[in-house]
């Protein structure tokens, strides 16, 4: 396909995740021309379970997908924390209480259910999408930006969005950085409902062990069908910089003393796979000229906030409202998008708010894996809490900010040692 096609596309998307399908739905949506690569030879997601708090289920409510979204999913009726040694009650969310607040549900699915919802919306959208093409080069051109592929081929739009991941190759365009190293290992394993009925398992609330260097999630998938479980440790492996980190007898012996609820479902973890856990050093600068970065490749967050996806959905929203608020008119050589003005909104208020979620992450996980008196104290400070207090949330799961002045003040952090146990 090259681009001298009677169909040139006005945008062009590189990578066919979550990220990439939501922008170019979302682009479609305000009238642009937009094709999409994805490096895969088909589109699919692996993965376990996804957590999608309010903040963006009020953006698949305003695609017209949540409908189909919530009946591939699970709307939980509680977000309980617990400590991951004795299972006793730290503190909850009522997640009801939490829609009727920020007017739109939290809601849990497959992540390739949800990525199947957004494929099929681009596919009804008309979003043209191409399998098999790996992007290996990204540069500006006069009046847009151009693409080569890993088979010479090229391709060429106003604008390029580079959503194309952890390791993106866009990114080398504005930093020269590598991810950054958590230490910490994830195991998955989503099974039928019916392999874990008989574990006490709480079948309608997400609830989260809290344990010394580790934790343990656990929510229900597909309708009740499935039951998602994610364990979290840290890797001594790791940490000493050896290559065989984080097999499955470290995953037993770090949760080693937690509680009965954690050791029934550990036996039920995938063993044959596991996933180290890394972020980025936070970017406050996105766009270089007509290419801008999208979803991890500008932002990968550790999973703690559970909001990676999320951030992925919303930079494409935020984008494309801003696209709609050019009133661009259409000719035959052009989008009639300005996209200085365009981009510049976007990067003005995405890449702050990004920073935020992706600093907050680390220290959210800190807080889960404390020991000793640390997590005595977290264990009183969370105890403290009421269930009704969303002072710590609103910075994120309200509206999504448009531009700066929109964006909401950051909480108060309680610092542990202001707290005697």
């Amino acid at each position: 396909m090259n681009s001298t096609d009677s169909h040139r596309p006005d945008v062009l998307v590189i990578g066919g995740g979550i990220g990439g399908l939501s922008a170019a739905l979302a682009l479609t949506s305000q009238g642009l021309r937009v094709r999409l690569y994805e490096q895969a030879p088909e589109f699919g997601e692996v993965g376990a379970g996804l957590q999608l708090a309010p903040n963006c289920t009020r953006i698949l409510h305003d695609y017209g997908l949540l409908d189909e979204a919530v009946q591939l999913g699970v709307l939980p009726e509680h977000m309980i924390m617990k400590d991951a040694l004795n299972a006793s009650e730290l503190t909850r969310v009522d997640l009801k209480d939490m829609e009727r607040r920020y007017g739109s549900p939290y809601l849990v699915m497959h992540r390739s259910d949800l990525h199947g919802v957004l494929l099929r919306g681009c596919e009804r959208a008309g979003v043209e999408l191409v399998t098999g093409t790996r992007c290996v080069a990204y540069e500006n051109i006069e009046g847009g930006a151009r693409v080569t592929f890993a088979d010479g081929r090229t391709d060429k739009a106003e604008i390029v969005l580079a959503a194309d991941g952890l390791h993106s190759v866009a990114r080398k365009l504005l930093v020269d950085d590598e991810p950054v190293n958590s230490a910490y290992v994830s195991y998955r394993g989503a099974v039928p409902f019916e392999q874990v009925r008989a574990n006490e398992v709480h079948e309608k609330d997400v609830v989260l062990y809290v344990g010394p260097r580790c934790h343990f999630v656990q929510y229900p998938l597909r309708g009740g069908q499935m039951f998602n479980q994610v364990a979290v440790f840290q890797s001594p492996k790791a940490l000493a910089g050896e290559d065989d980190w984080g097999t499955p007898d470290e995953l037993d012996r770090a949760f080693e003393g937690t509680c009965d609820q954690v050791q029934k479902g550990l036996p039920l973890m995938w063993r044959d796979r596991w996933w180290r856990m890394f972020d980025r050093e936070p970017l406050m600068k996105w766009v270089a000229g007509r290419i801008a970065l999208l979803g991890d490749a500008a932002h990968p967050p550790l999973q703690y906030m559970a909001q990676g996806a999320v951030m992925a959905i919303e930079d494409g929203w935020v984008l494309a409202q801003h696209v709609g608020a050019q009133h661009a008119k259409r000719s035959q050589e052009t989008s009639g998008v300005d996209w200085e003005a365009a981009l510049a909104a976007y990067e003005a208020v995405r890449p702050e708010h990004c920073r935020r979620v992706v600093l907050t992450a680390r220290s959210w996980g800190a807080l889960w894996h404390h020991v000793g008196e640390q997590r005595e104290q977290r264990n009183a400070v969370m105890r403290s809490r009421d269930t009704y207090d969303y002072a710590f949330m609103d910075w994120v799961y309200g509206p999504t900010a448009l531009t700066p002045d929109q964006e909401p003040e950051m909480f108060a952090a309680i610092p542990l040692d202001s707290v005697e146990v």
